[in-house]
């Protein structure tokens, strides 16, 4: 092999999620069979990234995505992780080893195409094939239960609602919530384009002109219900107009970085799969991340009462999926049919990629 194919793998592999575009990671080719990974993680900076896990969930579809491209150009790859301080940079090696025999991933062809859909899909139903697909691509450590009827996706729209009042009021979302925009775009290299967000073209004025502030977003949240047009176009109807919500689970309680990092490859397969099966998906991350925040007893803003709601939020997430305290959620979406979505995030090109 060449290093030539070890770029055209980054160049695929570069189109893995990672939450609001972050990408947080820089590659190195060590030699014509290895690729060193430089992760990092934004727990420093984005609230929603609970103690980095979010961007160890993404590494880990980062590395698979990696392998399916590897297997393209049939070579098969293995991946460690080196972790020396703290799991907030690992150095993740990926070696990759010639195999004539290799038979390219299925869902090779489904890695540039995956993306979000944001807006509302057609609530046609799962076929038996696709719920069938989208579970076995769990794996055998993770497992996947679908919500699909309509009295569920009411119950978990109401969920997400509560989740995105949260969200929308917490002072120490803002930042994030400012930054991660990129206004007036279709395509953006580093963040959310506008038109991918998901809300019309004058609730996207109006969010554009209120977000320059927190002392604005503060006013129009107090005094003129300013959460309540993007709650209704972000999670209200979306939630509701979709064919199901799916809900990955750990069958053993993540308690290292790998653990986290293998969730991220199971969630990259199950986002292929349903890639592949003509399904889109739209993560909702955020029910999560407060039950993470509220069952760790982590206080995670100065105002006192966002952390009563998210105790709130987690204990009726728990019993909307019947599930105890104590059992861990690893990741939550909707999927459905929809059309290829216009605008989506694109990304930085492979050589601002590449550790200097």
């Amino acid at each position: 092999m060449s290093s030539d194919t070890l770029t055209h793998i980054l160049e695929l592999a570069r189109w893995a999620p990672s939450g609001d575009n972050t990408q947080p990671w820089r590659f190195e080719i060590v030699n014509d069979k290895q690729i060193r990974v430089y992760g990092n993680d934004t727990r420093e900076h984005i609230l929603y990234d609970y103690d980095g896990h979010p961007s160890h969930i993404a590494h880990g579809a980062l590395l698979e995505t990696m392998r399916i491209a590897a297997s393209g150009f049939a070579l098969a790859s293995q991946w460690t992780i080196s972790s020396p301080n703290d799991d907030r940079n690992p150095i993740y090696d990926v070696r990759f080893e010639s195999n004539p025999t290799m038979v390219r991933d299925p869902l090779f062809n489904s890695i540039e195409v995956r993306t979000v859909q944001r807006r509302p899909m057609r609530t046609s139903p799962l076929t038996n094939h696709q719920r069938k697909a989208l579970t076995d691509a769990a794996g055998t450590n993770f497992s996947v239960e679908l919500f699909e009827s309509l009295d569920d996706r009411i119950r978990i729209a109401k969920l997400l609602w509560h989740s995105a009042k949260i969200r929308l009021i917490c002072p120490e979302a803002y930042p994030v919530h400012k930054d991660i925009i990129e206004w007036r775009a279709r395509y953006s290299k580093d963040r959310i384009p506008e038109q991918a967000v998901g809300v019309d073209p004058a609730t996207a004025r109006l969010m554009e002109w209120v977000m320059e502030s927190w002392e604005r977003v503060n006013f129009f949240n107090r005094y003129l219900m300013g959460t309540v047009a993007p709650r209704i176009q972000l999670d209200l109807l979306p939630a509701i107009c979709c064919a199901a919500h799916l809900l990955v689970k750990p069958k053993h309680k993540p308690a290292e970085l790998i653990d986290w990092v293998n969730l991220g490859v199971t969630v990259q397969r199950i986002w292929l799969t349903a890639t592949r099966e003509g399904l889109h998906l739209q993560p909702q991350m955020t029910p999560i991340i407060f039950r993470w925040y509220a069952r760790a007893g982590r206080h995670f803003s100065k105002e006192p009462g966002l952390f009563d709601l998210a105790l709130k939020l987690a204990s009726n997430f728990e019993r909307l999926v019947q599930s105890p305290q104590n059992e861990d959620f690893g990741f939550f979406a909707r999927v459905g049919i929809s059309q290829q979505p216009k605008s989506r995030s694109i990304r930085q090109d492979l050589a601002s990629l590449m550790k200097a």
